[in-house]
């Protein structure tokens, strides 16, 4: 029987090979996005007491009348936009599936998405799974804007979708909030919606604001807003995330979720309802906590031969080593593998990869792994 692969060309992820490798070789792990410290306590507590509650089965398909009411306030208070908990907010198996199930509910075969290159590296397989063609935009380096002229170029009467990550992963650049009317003047005259991958959304530097799909009125109507408490809350194994959007387009994404993941980790959801209810404090704080940490990470480096941008959003920050080899990235990752530090090359987010000579690193890490972790960097 011969076996006929839906995504021949896809392998196994950066994130996973170079996991693997840094505990093979006993390396600091700056590569996968993860925290080593522990969620907040009061956190845990809420999750132990529903488990021992008895709220162990399953929860409703849209997620728990809590969770969802708790998000309306947030976004509300955050973005100045409260959507409808019943018909706009839908609980989800983390982001990716968020992502995963507004693609397949959104794309049919023969339709066009546009990405921006380098891209997460979930966008282009979902795409391809629904039928549809990817349309890879690059990001130039060294500061990975959206170049609009070239996104105006791309479009075409088979765009069905725009697929926007901000703060981005894996560049760390951020959208100027000005660009969403920018945005909006593209698809006006189309058929395309919007996803918005806005995970990152608190962890924005230097007294910047975060690009929210849900300030613009005009793309909201025809978008999809996607958020994570697995980034918010340091809990990246929990798996909570949520998509927001008008209700016809919930509509067709609950279609897909349902037959999807169907529903998430019932004690979960209310624990985070009951933190966000009690600790409203902690996601307003979180841009300064990981500013300290950017920093932290950045001095540290001080004496070495690395270059950078400093990270304007994200727990990510891109470090040029073009001053230390000329190697390429995938290359430069193993000797950096050898020194003791884990990293992720930022080629393989790209669909034609240009030659970089630069890595992401992860600084959501205790300040003694981030000093270790500069002090082997600095002797490159």
């Amino acid at each position: 029987m011969t076996l006929r692969s839906k995504l021949p060309h896809v392998g196994t992820t950066i994130f996973t090979v170079m996991s693997h490798r840094a505990r093979q070789l006993g390396a600091i792990n700056l590569a996968q996005g993860f925290p080593d410290y522990d969620v907040p306590a009061k956190l845990k507590d809420r999750a132990a007491y529903h488990v021992a509650a008895g709220r162990n089965q399953y929860a409703p398909m849209t997620g728990v009348d809590e969770l969802r009411e708790q998000i309306a306030l947030k976004l509300a208070l955050t973005y100045g936009r409260m959507p409808d908990p019943e018909s706009e907010i839908t609980i989800t198996l983390g982001a990716t599936e968020a992502i995963f199930s507004a693609i397949l509910a959104l794309v049919h075969p023969g339709d066009e998405v546009i990405l921006f290159d380098p891209s997460y590296d979930s966008y282009a397989p979902a795409v391809l799974l629904a039928g549809g063609r990817p349309i890879h935009i690059p990001l130039d380096p060294p500061h990975f804007h959206i170049d609009w002229q070239r996104v105006r170029e791309a479009v075409t009467p088979k765009l069905r979708l725009i697929v926007v990550n901000t703060p981005h992963n894996p560049t760390g650049s951020m959208l100027d909030p000005r660009e969403l009317d920018t945005l909006a003047d593209i698809v006006r005259s189309t058929r395309a919606f919007v996803l918005m991958d806005e995970v990152y959304e608190h962890m924005v530097f230097d007294g910047a604001r975060h690009a929210s799909l849900l300030t613009n009125t005009e793309l909201y109507e025809r978008g999809i807003a996607v958020f994570s408490f697995g980034k918010s809350l340091h809990a990246t194994g929990w798996r909570v995330g949520y998509a927001v959007a008008p209700p016809a387009i919930t509509t067709e994404i609950r279609r897909v979720h349902q037959f999807n993941t169907f529903s998430i980790a019932t004690p979960l959801q209310y624990a985070i309802a009951d933190f966000l209810k009690n600790s409203p404090e902690h996601h307003s704080g979180l841009a300064a906590f990981y500013q300290r940490k950017r920093d932290k990470f950045l001095d540290g480096l001080g004496g070495s031969s690395f270059s950078w941008i400093p990270s304007a959003g994200t727990y990510f920050q891109l470090l040029d080593f073009s001053a230390i080899s000329d190697e390429s990235d995938t290359e430069f990752v193993e000797t950096l593998l050898r020194a003791g530090v884990a990293a992720i090359p930022v080629s393989p987010f790209y669909a034609q990869p240009p030659r970089l000579s630069v890595v992401r690193l992860c600084f959501a890490k205790s300040e003694s792994t981030l000093e270790d972790a500069a002090e082997r960097l600095c002797l490159l």
